[in-house]
């Protein structure tokens, strides 16, 4: 039996916070981070991961308004998601990231991690917490 992982993205236009599941598609683990190139170079970077970590599904985080509308950049993250599974092939699934980045912030500043650290932490903990969010709520 060939396991598959999934793959959690926190997409923004200058870095990218990457994040795996475990094999049995359970715990979201943090990764990297992945500062954004060139569209083309993106997409074949991220090309790369889905196929070397055996990657089946990619939970893109959508960054919805507060009152749950779509923003300006949600529309940008679903071309480049769509884009990426063209690509690849892959199964993409979008997530509500709605206070991601401020529940990455707490966790990171309850963990005592000073703040020039916790920048450098911040995309991969909240890819992180978009993908287990997703797993929580997709339980296989």
């Amino acid at each position: 039996m060939q396991y598959k992982r999934k793959m959690g993205l926190d997409y923004g236009k200058s870095r990218i916070g990457i994040a795996f599941s475990d094999l049995t598609c359970t715990i979201a683990s943090a990764d990297h981070i992945y500062k954004c190139q060139t569209e083309e170079k993106d997409l074949q970077y991220l090309a790369g991961l889905i196929k070397d970590r055996l990657v089946d599904c990619v939970a893109f985080g959508m960054p919805f308004n507060a009152d749950g509308t779509e923003s300006e950049m949600c529309l940008v993250v679903k071309e480049f998601a769509e884009k990426l599974a063209m690509l690849t092939g892959v199964q993409i699934v979008f997530q509500d990231e709605r206070y991601t980045s401020f529940e990455a912030e707490e966790y990171l500043k309850e963990a005592r991690i000073k703040w020039e650290k916790r920048k450098e932490l911040l995309d991969k903990i909240s890819a992180q917490i978009i993908l287990q969010n997703y797993l929580d709520e997709n339980k296989v």
